[in-house]
């Protein structure tokens, strides 16, 4: 069965075939990239709306690709930025979107893209390789700016930011300022060619935000440092930072179990505790 493409052009819509995206078990494409993209439409429907899109957004697509899903935000964001590295898609996203207005091509690796400084949200089948990198660019780097949204990304490290335990001071960092939910696994048959693993939808909102983005970066290396030996009691890891004293007036007024061991605390706890060092401990005594 042939996959329909659809390309703006003066107010109307172009249907065409791409006889390249023949659905079979083996062949890959001519000129096969590495890439495995998004042909579900479920999957599709169900990553834009569950990154609740509006007309007011800037959406990145990265990993375009084909355009796939690029097609469709078009429709709906205000602007899309469609981010290949691939010379030869950026060229087809090119001609495919020459038309649209709201939609702009960018030719590069994510990892050197400039992400915007103003309000956006992500709707991607991202690059498998470079999740953690995109990850901390979204969610680190990008702390202020980045609203949240969609990503179709590996099982694997999907499944890892659910841990009961978290070891990962980055993963800790995530859960603090945004609400990560895995929406669903995805199968090899959503995509073309098929990946050998299994993939998901994880959608990500924005919290609250705990405290002044001039922080992010001490509270990261807050974390790191009572993470060193994740092994560790609440209690010991803490008296790394705080006296003795000050260990047992913050599990009394935060209710940590100080026996339990340091990768065992929730996201609010560790804001609690990053919090309570601002306070009470002198600066020269941060972790840097």
């Amino acid at each position: 069965m042939k996959k329909v493409f659809r390309k703006i052009q003066k107010g109307t819509i172009q249907v065409f075939t791409c006889k390249k995206l023949l659905m079979t078990k083996k062949k890959l494409p001519v000129r096969f990239t590495g890439q495995h993209f998004t042909i579900d439409k479920v999957l599709i429907k169900d990553a834009i709306r569950q990154a609740n899109i509006s007309n007011q957004d800037t959406v990145l697509d990265i990993g375009a690709g084909k355009g796939f899903l690029t097609v469709h935000l078009l429709k709906i964001a205000n602007n899309v930025v469609a981010i290949e590295n691939d010379t030869a898609l950026v060229e087809h996203l090119r001609k495919l979107f020459s038309d649209a207005r709201n939609v702009q091509v960018v030719g590069c690796d994510f990892r050197n893209f400039a992400v915007p400084k103003f309000p956006f949200k992500v709707v991607s089948n991202i690059p498998y390789g470079i999740t953690s990198d995109i990850f901390k660019i979204l969610m680190f780097e990008s702390l202020g700016n980045f609203l949240g949204g969609s990503i179709v990304l590996q099982l694997e490290p999907t499944q890892k930011l659910f841990s009961r335990k978290l070891y990962n001071p980055y993963t800790v960092f995530y859960h603090t300022f945004f609400d990560l939910k895995l929406v669903y696994e995805v199968g090899p048959e959503s995509f073309f060619p098929p990946p050998t693993v299994k993939s998901a939808l994880l959608n990500i909102k924005r919290k609250q935000l705990f405290f002044d983005f001039k922080f992010k970066a001490k509270y990261l290396a807050f974390i790191s440092c009572l993470l060193e030996k994740p092994d560790l009691s609440v209690k010991t890891a803490l008296k790394s930072i705080f006296r003795k004293s000050q260990v047992r007036s913050i599990s009394e007024k935060f209710g940590l179990n100080l026996n339990a061991q340091i990768v065992c605390l929730s996201p609010s706890q560790w804001v609690n505790c990053f919090l309570e060092m601002l306070e009470v401990v002198p600066e020269k005594f941060h972790p840097s």
